[in-house]
């Protein structure tokens, strides 16, 4: 499969959008390549690297303009980066389908409170620092496992997460979501690169997109997008996954 301007303009397009929710691109990269003729495994592979990539070049711009909150991150980071790997191996060992239900009621459920209900931009967490850890490590190990396991880093699981039950801001929710999948798509990827052929004459072109596309999205989420836009954003992509997950799990790809 070789690049075409229009699947260049594609990724750059797709990093740009997720970045500025805080997913990176991964959450359509790993369907995309899977509809283009992939392999299960390689798309996931290819879609984890350009996550990384897309992460990586928001998340400086982020760190930059003191938007991640690596207190939060770290411990997130470390369970995240440990468990995706073993979602790598399970890929070609689990049956999906009623994964995918369960997955496709889930991301509805979480669609329609993003949607609807006002996210905490204003007000302190209130949750003391060992609060925070205990529960950054649960969720990173959640997201991680998930994450490797689908081909999607995990931003689409971090950023609903963040603000709903550790009560992080929108904004920081979706920065810090960016820093941390780009742990968790590095190991994935090593685990998907450890079983499988990796293919670099399609993915390095495809990062340059990616990388830019993930600038540019920073740069707008930053100091143009509100957190009202951000959630409205966010549900509306967690709706198309929704219908996406269901229809792969009732009638296939």
């Amino acid at each position: 499969m070789h690049l075409s301007f229009l699947l260049v303009g594609t990724i750059f397009f797709i990093s740009f959008v997720l970045t500025m929710v805080g997913l990176g691109g991964g959450l359509i990269f790993s369907p995309l390549f899977v509809i283009l003729g992939f392999a299960k495994s390689q798309a996931a592979s290819i879609s984890l690297f350009l996550n990384l990539i897309a992460g990586a070049s928001a998340a400086f711009t982020y760190a930059r303009k003191k938007m991640v909150d690596f207190s939060l991150s770290i411990p997130l980071i470390i369970s995240s980066s440990l468990a995706a790997p073993l979602g790598s191996f399970l890929n070609v060992h689990i049956d999906q389908k009623p994964f995918l239900i369960i997955m496709s009621v889930v991301l509805a459920m979480a669609g329609v409170r993003m949607f609807i209900s006002p996210a905490p931009d204003t007000e302190p967490s209130g949750l003391s620092s060992a609060k925070k850890i205990t529960g950054g490590i649960a969720i990173g190990a959640c997201i991680g496992l998930l994450g490797g396991l689908l081909g999607i880093g995990g931003g689409v699981f971090v950023v609903p997460l963040l603000i709903y039950v550790l009560k992080t801001p929108t904004k920081i929710a979706a920065a810090s979501s960016t820093f941390i999948v780009c742990f968790s798509s590095l190991t994935g990827f090593l685990g998907y690169a450890s079983v499988s052929e990796i293919n670099w004459t399609f993915m390095l072109p495809a990062a340059i997109a990616s990388f830019a596309g993930g600038q540019v999205g920073a740069r707008v989420m930053s100091s143009r997008l509100k957190g009202k836009s951000i959630r409205v954003i966010f549900s509306v992509i967690l709706f198309v996954l929704c219908a996406k997950l269901l229809h792969q799990a009732l009638w296939g790809p």
